[in-house]
């Protein structure tokens, strides 16, 4: 059973226009960032049509204001708190928008039952986005769209981008797109490098901690790379993260003995992104931060643990990602019941002067985007 599979990309789509258009994707950061490159595509299909994107609060900054989406609505999916109360509630609000086409970037079953029950007349998502089991969620789609390729050898912004070109039948490709800053968020970010900026030095990122163990290098690395660093030019350093992340990055600027500010939690998505567009350099772990900073040039450096740059990369021509290959990656072990554990091969076989080589390479001018 599943919605009616639709044809493939460059085929007739099952209806031709549509006016109002729901997409949703109830996910992380840097999932939401890589969605953006599909609603473009999107947009330029339906270029009158109004899209409104249905999406978790904490990702908010980065696509309000956007270009490519007309209205937000926030739905935290999660509060356990009246649940029942809270889907009849968001059930009402997509009736009463009227929306004639819904599309699913994340196969989750609640936003799926959500349009299914607003009576939404064509609902469409993927047979497969994030893994490759077969899902019941598609039952609730009117139309199924066919991922066939390797999704750990597919760019996830391309998996998205399929779910519209095997719908509409289009053939293009788009880039992920961020509102631009407002004067105050550009200003905030300024301020914040000013004295560097005053000074006359580099100015580098770094983006320390992964949301999970296996996605974040070691305190040593990183500590090694800035004191390299920090011999060769004269730079400012900035950690940036979530708030969750600032009692960790004050360990890795111990580590390092070079000052740096600790910049975790002291802006919002959108100031991070105004910030990342005034540094010289960001080096960063496998994080959406890294998505936020592709988004706007920044050069950036990326390493890679237990996920693929094959998969994640930064869509970004001043992008670089450093893997070490591992034949176990990508995979999905917690911390603990990784072989290697606990010196992760995939973590620490990238090492230092790797990393160091990329960056100086970048801050130079002397490298193109690769994986390496």
């Amino acid at each position: 059973m599943g919605g009616l599979p639709v044809q493939a990309a460059g085929e007739q789509s099952p209806l031709k226009t549509y006016q109002n258009i729901l997409v949703y994707a109830m996910v992380n950061l840097g999932d939401v960032i890589l969605t953006t490159s599909a609603i473009a595509l999107l947009k330029k299909v339906y270029p009158a049509a109004r899209i409104t994107m249905l999406s978790r609060p904490i990702v908010r900054e980065v696509i309000e204001r956007s270009p490519v989406i007309d209205d937000v609505i926030l739905f935290d999916y999660k509060a356990k708190k009246n649940a029942l109360g809270q889907m009849w509630a968001m059930v009402r609000e997509l009736r009463a928008r009227r929306f004639d086409l819904a599309i699913s970037f994340d196969r989750k079953l609640r936003p799926a039952l959500l349009c299914f029950l607003a009576g939404i007349p064509v609902r469409i998502g993927p047979s497969r986005v994030f893994d490759a089991r077969p899902s019941r969620v598609t039952w609730l789609y009117t139309h199924t769209v066919s991922i066939t390729h390797d999704l750990d050898d597919t760019l996830q912004a391309e998996t998205y981008q399929e779910i519209i070109r095997g719908f509409t039948g289009t053939d293009g490709h788009a880039r992920p797109v961020l509102p631009a800053p407002d004067a105050a968020q550009s200003a905030k970010a300024a301020e914040m490098l000013l004295p560097a900026e005053r000074m006359g030095k580099k100015k580098i990122g770094l983006c320390v901690k992964g949301t999970f163990a296996l996605k974040t290098w070691p305190k040593e690395y990183f500590a090694a790379v800035v004191r390299a660093l920090s011999a060769r030019y004269d730079a400012a350093f900035y950690v940036t993260g979530a708030p969750g992340d600032y009692e960790y990055a004050q360990e890795v600027i111990a580590c390092m003995g070079v000052p740096a500010e600790n910049l975790c939690g002291k802006t919002n998505l959108m100031e991070l992104a105004a910030l990342y567009a005034r540094l010289d350099l960001l080096l960063s772990v496998d994080t959406g931060g890294g998505h936020i900073a592709a988004a706007v040039g920044v050069p950036l450096v990326t390493i890679f643990g237990c996920t693929s740059p094959r998969r994640w990369h930064p869509i970004s021509s001043a992008a670089t990602a450093l893997t070490s290959h591992e034949p176990c990656c990508p995979c999905s072990y917690r911390e603990t019941e990784c072989p290697s554990y606990p010196r992760p091969n995939c973590l620490y076989h990238v090492l230092p002067e790797e990393a160091l080589r990329t960056c100086i390479a970048c801050l130079d001018g002397a490298v193109s985007a690769q994986n390496t």
